[in-house]
């Protein structure tokens, strides 16, 4: 999952024109007075705004900052959930607004047209989540097992993360971290109390599984903990004394710091939140829950959508691909109902994989024949790596296939595809290619690593995003194996069809927990039903879904929006049309709303048909 970063001003840009130095020894003449700056034009205005924004947003937010590879707020973890916290944000964004709001968006050029209406549309969204009424629902949950620093932190923190381990400076920043999510951890329940007051408070479920990952964490020796791991592993230049040092503090800072704060968390939700904690899954048994949930969806999916659309769409798309389905079950020879061809690719020990080594192979080996086939789909190619790795095992069980971590734009860190090697019976080899396509290219790591590497775009679009774009068009580059030829083979194309299968189901089932009443049990039998997956990836996906609402469903939005726009150029080019073309007016400016982007191909098709 991938979430826009908020970007607010820092100060004017006359501000940063640069006062003359005023010599202080009285024998050195004075300089001539600087001539007055010239007059900013409309773009220069715009950009030393998102200039400002966004230094500004980098000292408030220094995770996002060392997500970029810039180190400058190493030492602080940061404050995401205290009020003061909220308030800062807030009012950036407000001030942000009332100076775009100063620029007149006609004298624009027309890619700075394209980052003013992102920009607005961003910042818009971010007061939006940041309303009192939204708050109330949202800050006194701050931890399900899906999204929460707990899960988050200790890779970010264990040397294969974010986190940088290259100079004695960085061994200490991660010290001074350390201290910070410990108060974050503590500051966790304080939220969490607030809700018990006010009623709104986290499923059963969703605490349940966070225990279980507490659990895991402290019943690892100290020589097993992630945050253990750096010391283990010191860079060149850093002497004897300070790794005995820095070994030291460690410990200490693990066995006194750490574990006990993540104990306390522990212990209170177990003791203290589970037995208040809701029995329902969905938001609409949740205090403010229908609020929340409709604010969601049109946060998630960039458009006007509501619960019955969303749904109503699901079921659609959920015949249609069963239609596809058919074609490839008589293909391939199979006798029986498409619901036993489901059971056949679930328990035949040909379609899943033998272990994690094999799995990592494969997925390079997938990655190579990808390698061969992108140029005749696209124009530019990310410069940065991808590396391949399985999850953590202290992490694996609650998360998803697979997913993309972001590499720094200087290629320093590589984009990372985790797969998901928790019990290999359930895990597809059909699946195998439309998920590497999907997660590394030319699906996240392309649509990612294309926006950081283009030094032109503003911060906010090079870094930001909304999860529509991000999640549609990894969606859509799944569709692109057709395009490579991968698909030839029929339960490779079966693999693709239960992905899609899979995002068409979470219209139906995210809708249904969170605005119809549809229990666990239920929407899991629902998936099971209507394709080939396991049940534990299944109980996995609606748990995941029950944990984060409104966030599944930005994949098929965002994925029909940009076939449809391709389709539509496609009739309205006719033979002007390349799709290397296309590909680089939907990537090559970041994650777009929707909206935003729709109107870009509408301008690029007008001005094809007038060359």
């Amino acid at each position: 999952m991938i979430r826009a970063q908020r970007t607010a001003p820092l100060i004017a840009a006359l501000l940063l024109a640069g006062a003359a130095w005023t010599p202080t020894m009285a024998q050195t003449p004075a300089p001539a007075p600087a001539a007055a700056p010239a007059a900013q034009t409309e773009d220069e205005k715009l950009f030393a705004l998102f200039t400002a924004s966004d230094e500004a947003n980098l000292r408030r937010n220094p995770l996002f900052a060392l997500f970029r590879g810039d180190t400058r707020y190493a030492d602080h973890l940061g404050d995401y959930i205290t009020d003061a916290y909220f308030d800062a944000e807030r009012a950036a964004a407000n001030s942000d607004m009332t100076a775009l709001h100063a620029i007149d968006r006609s004298k624009l050029t027309e890619q700075n047209k394209i980052a003013y209406d992102v920009f607005e549309w961003q910042t818009k969204d971010t007061l939006d989540n940041l309303r009192p009424e939204i708050l109330a629902l949202t800050v006194v949950r701050p931890v399900n097992h899906f999204s929460g620093f707990h899960t988050f932190y200790p890779t970010f923190a264990s040397g294969k993360g974010a986190a940088p381990f290259n100079t004695l400076q960085d061994y200490e920043n991660n010290l001074l971290r350390h201290k910070e999510y410990i108060v974050l951890t503590d500051r966790a329940i304080e939220r969490f109390r607030q809700g018990m007051a006010s009623g709104v408070v986290e499923t059963k479920l969703t605490i349940n599984n966070v225990i279980q990952q507490l659990d895991a964490l402290l019943a690892q020796s100290v020589e097993e903990s992630p945050f253990y791991q750096p010391v283990l592993n010191f860079p060149e230049g850093i002497s004897d004394a300070d790794k005995t040092r820095l070994t030291a503090a460690y410990r200490d800072i693990i066995v006194n710091g750490i574990n006990p704060a993540e104990q306390r968390l522990r212990d209170f939700l177990k003791n203290e939140y589970l037995p208040v904690a809701r029995d329902q899954v969905g938001l609409s048994s949740m205090k403010g829950g229908d609020i929340l949930y409709a604010d969601l969806i049109q946060q998630t999916t960039t458009l006007p959508l509501t619960a019955d659309y969303v749904h109503n769409l699901g079921l659609s798309e959920v015949a249609r691909i069963r239609g596809e389905m058919e074609k490839v079950k008589q293909e391939v020879g199979f006798t029986g109902t498409l619901q036993e061809f489901f059971t056949h690719l679930r328990q035949d020990p040909q379609f899943h994989p033998q272990s994690r080594e094999w799995m990592t192979q494969q997925f390079y080996r997938i990655g190579r024949e990808v390698d061969e086939k992108v140029a005749s789909q696209f124009s530019t190619i990310p410069k940065a790596r991808l590396e391949i790795r399985p999850y953590p095992e202290f992490r694996e069980k609650f998360e998803a296939g697979g997913s993309y971590e972001q590499g720094t734009p200087d290629g320093s860190r590589p984009g990372v595809f985790y797969f998901n090697a928790y019990d290999l019976p359930s895990r597809s080899i059909p699946g195998m290619t439309t998920l590497y396509l999907h997660e590394g290219s030319p699906g996240h790591h392309f649509q990612i690593s294309l926006a950081q590497e283009n030094e032109s775009l503003p911060a906010f679009m090079r870094f930001g995003g909304n999860t529509a774009f991000v999640e549609g068009w990894a969606l859509y580059a799944e569709t692109l194996g057709y395009d490579f030829g991968f698909y030839k083979d029929p339960y490779q194309r079966m693999g693709h069809l239960d992905d899609e299968m899979l995002r068409a189901m979470r219209l139906v089932v995210d809708t249904g927990i969170h605005a119809k009443g549809w229990t666990r049990d239920q929407s899991i039998q629902y998936m099971l039903d209507n394709s080939s997956m396991g049940r534990t990836d299944a109980t996995a996906e609606v748990e995941r879904y029950i944990a984060i609402p409104s966030q599944a469903l930005a994949y098929k939005i965002g994925a029909l929006t940009i076939q449809r726009l391709r389709a539509k150029a496609q009739a309205a080019l006719g033979d002007k049309f390349d799709v290397r073309e296309f590909h680089a007016q939907v990537l090559m400016t970041g994650a777009l709303p929707m909206t935003v982007l729709e109107k870009k191909i509408d301008d690029w098709i007008a001005s094809k048909q007038a060359s």
